[in-house]
């Protein structure tokens, strides 16, 4: 898949940032992750197909209610349009593609569950973690998702060119490469219409605010409906 026909130049002073600020959930990341945890209700479950919502802060909704997280908003929108899901966010705030690997067999328990939206990476781009290595994981939690017949959103991220370009070139073909070898849904890039917008961030400059959430809402559901549509 080729990377470059997408319009990414324009949000990589965001990524950039990354770096130096506190990223998505590295400072803290243990606190992060059980804050996250009591914050969020437990939901009983019920007999509707699932979707799950599986990644770091950009899932998990940090700085925002429950109400504003994307996994909420996402239930709403299917609900709105006549689609019978329970979306269950499973974000945990500083989590790497290691961190979702070493989870991911007891979140896909669930179940029932027929959507798998995958959104790992950015902290192992903070962690300096070696593409290979966030590769090897992200192809593990395809694999695992795959053999229970489950389909996969697959969500892309960015790297600087601080990290020189062979890091950057690699990272950012990696989501797409494991797209096309999975043949999984995929969306290059999360934050696309949201990165260095200062009205859709909040104050750390990184993750969305409640409006940017909205944003990203729209960008997930852009890629999923597709995925609904076939299935219904």
């Amino acid at each position: 898949m080729e990377i470059g026909k997408y319009k990414f130049l324009p949000v990589l002073g965001l990524i950039a940032a990354l770096a130096i600020g506190s990223g998505c959930g590295v400072s803290s990341a243990e606190d992060r992750r059980e804050a996250d945890r009591e914050r969020r209700p437990v939901l009983e479950s019920d007999d509707r197909p699932k979707i799950l919502a599986f990644g770091d802060s950009l899932t998990a909704g940090f700085g925002l209610t429950e109400k504003e997280s994307y996994p909420y908003l996402l239930q709403k929108r299917l609900e709105r349009d006549g689609y019978r899901y329970e979306v269950i966010n499973a974000g945990v705030s500083g989590d790497t593609s290691l961190g979702g690997l070493e989870r991911i067999d007891w979140a896909l328990e669930e179940e029932n569950i027929e959507i798998l939206i995958l959104e790992l990476g950015a902290n192992d781009l903070l962690r300096n973690v070696p593409v290979s290595t966030m590769k090897e994981n992200l192809d593990k939690i395809i694999r695992k998702a795959k053999a229970k017949d489950i389909d996969v959103l697959f969500c892309g991220m960015l790297a600087p060119p601080s990290v020189g370009p062979e890091y950057q070139r690699d990272y950012v073909n990696a989501f797409a490469d494991l797209a096309d070898e999975h043949k999984v849904a995929f969306l290059p890039f999360l934050l696309e219409d949201i990165a260095l917008q200062k009205d859709l961030n909040q104050a750390d400059g990184i993750h969305p605010n409640a409006k940017g959430t909205e944003v990203m809402t729209d960008n997930i559901y852009r890629e999923l409906k597709p995925m609904l549509d076939r299935k219904n």
